[in-house]
């Protein structure tokens, strides 16, 4: 059964609409996935044709009568002036409109996931938007709490480290404070299903410590002992193959060599550091638990390089063939979309 992917094409004046046409282009071979990017008609046409991609595009009303792939619709009341400045609030609107308007869509089951280039939290909140991440917006959208970020990338050996987040856009100051004991038994459940959703035959967690050397046995911190270690002993009475707290500045080399699937981080920068060093080009954020696929290139906008055609769409294309996998996965298991 071919399969929808939606692309919202995130903040105009920065890099998604270039990356995500790109990386369409470079996978749209792969097999007969149909796609629906969600932006601002005119400017995704004008950068279409610039590139040099001349992807067919159709309006979405035409998707029923066409036997074409590629559809395009815009969400927005009014097109987006051009030559807008980088970070503008029209465009931090569309942005969240277009957002928006994919989840919606995943929601009522008219698309199989939802792939979302970067947008900028600061010109959204510039708008008056209160706003902290797409990963927490979608969930806010989604009515739903039980949610975690996951970053994965690989490197040129095709060696991956998945690493699965306790605790997102926290302040280092408030991490110790802000992180709970059910944050982390979440992130290991959900890291652990992520693995099944992967098909991959062993769904080994590790889960690192928040202090150095994971606390010294309380010497350099208790959270190792009140927070983490009864997380992961709830999480092997459910029968889960999790082990921790271990210390962060070793566990991330065993999990690179293949030792375990996924590595539950207690912060951003812990998890985040040691991915990109293995996998900038190529990683991928996918958010766990869900009602639908999200997946994303793991950048930002680049608004120093936008417009100028050289941004690289690895992580774009990365990321929609994390979601095609996940969706053909899903539609097998289950029978249906």
């Amino acid at each position: 059964m071919t399969g929808w992917i939606a692309i919202s094409l995130g903040d105009v004046t920065g890099v998604g609409p270039e990356v995500a046409l790109k990386a369409l282009a470079a996978e749209a071979g792969a097999d007969q996935t149909r796609y629906l990017l969600i932006g601002d008609e005119e400017s995704t046409l004008r950068l279409n044709q610039a590139l040099g991609l001349n992807l067919p595009l159709a309006r979405l009303s035409a998707a029923a009568a066409s036997t074409g792939r590629f559809f395009l619709h815009s969400p927005l009341s009014e097109p987006l002036a051009a030559g807008l400045a980088p970070g503008s609030p029209p465009a931090a609107r569309a942005a969240l409109a277009c957002l928006t308007d994919g989840a919606k869509r995943c929601l009522r089951h008219e698309m199989d996931a939802l792939v979302t280039a970067p947008l900028s939290k600061e010109a959204v909140l510039r708008t008056g938007q209160p706003f902290i991440g797409q990963t927490e917006f979608l969930s806010q959208l989604a009515g739903t709490e039980r949610t975690a970020m996951m970053l994965l990338g690989q490197d040129d050996r095709n060696r991956w480290l998945r690493v699965a987040l306790a605790t997102t856009h926290v302040p280092i100051k408030l991490v110790a404070a802000q992180l709970r004991a059910e944050a982390v038994q979440r992130a290991i459940e959900l890291a652990a299903e992520a693995c099944g959703d992967l098909d991959l035959p062993r769904h080994r967690i590790a889960v690192c410590g928040l202090n150095p050397h994971a606390g010294e046995g309380g010497k350099l911190g208790d959270e190792e002992i009140t927070i983490i270690k009864p997380a992961v002993e709830a999480a092997r009475k459910k029968n889960l193959d999790v082990i921790g707290p271990l210390s962060g500045d070793t566990l991330f080399y065993y999990a690179y060599r293949g030792d375990y699937d996924a590595v539950v981080a207690m912060y951003h920068d812990q998890g985040l550091i040691p991915l990109k060093m293995v996998a900038f080009e190529n990683g991928v954020n996918w958010t766990l638990g869900l009602p639908f696929i999200r997946t994303s290139p793991d950048h930002g906008t680049a608004y120093d390089i936008a417009g100028q055609g050289k941004a690289d769409p690895s992580s774009m294309r990365a990321a929609i063939r994390l979601a095609r996998r996940l969706a053909a996965n899903r539609i097998r298991k289950t029978g249906s979309k």
